[in-house]
């Protein structure tokens, strides 16, 4: 799935660091060295949570309008862009054995042409999800 959310950027008193969280997401908290890693970091941890709640099947808020978001003077508010389909390829590296059935003819051909039959499986369901 894609989201886009509102981050809320708000840099430190001394300005070493940004705070970075998302609204519309509670507990979707982090902090950055500067601007542009505070939104990879926000980014990453949205992914997360999101991830987590489409697991669990728990209540995704639609995002809220930049202009009803509350924040600080001084604090940058800026889109970001999730898509939890590409987190989860990036991230779940893990293999899980699945069954699969094949003509015989098939099985006996792709053996003889030394075919790798997972990879082509997973070449052919990224290709279906639209995953790189």
């Amino acid at each position: 799935m894609k989201y886009t959310y509102t981050a809320v950027f708000t840099p430190t008193e001394d300005g070493t660091e940004y705070y970075a969280r998302v609204p519309d997401l509670p507990g979707c908290v982090t902090t950055g060295d500067d601007i542009e890693d505070a939104i990879e970091q926000i980014t990453d941890a949205a992914s997360g949570w999101l991830c987590v709640a489409e697991d669990k099947g728990l209540p995704i808020a639609p995002p809220t309008p930049q202009s009803a978001i509350e924040h600080a003077d001084g604090s940058i508010l800026s889109l970001i862009l999730v898509d939890t389909l590409a987190y989860r390829a990036a991230t779940e590296t893990r293999s899980v054995r699945k069954n699969v059935s094949l003509p015989a003819w098939m099985a006996d051909m792709a053996d003889k042409r030394r075919i790798n039959c997972s990879q082509v499986l997973q070449e052919g369901l990224r290709e279906r999800l639209g995953v790189r």
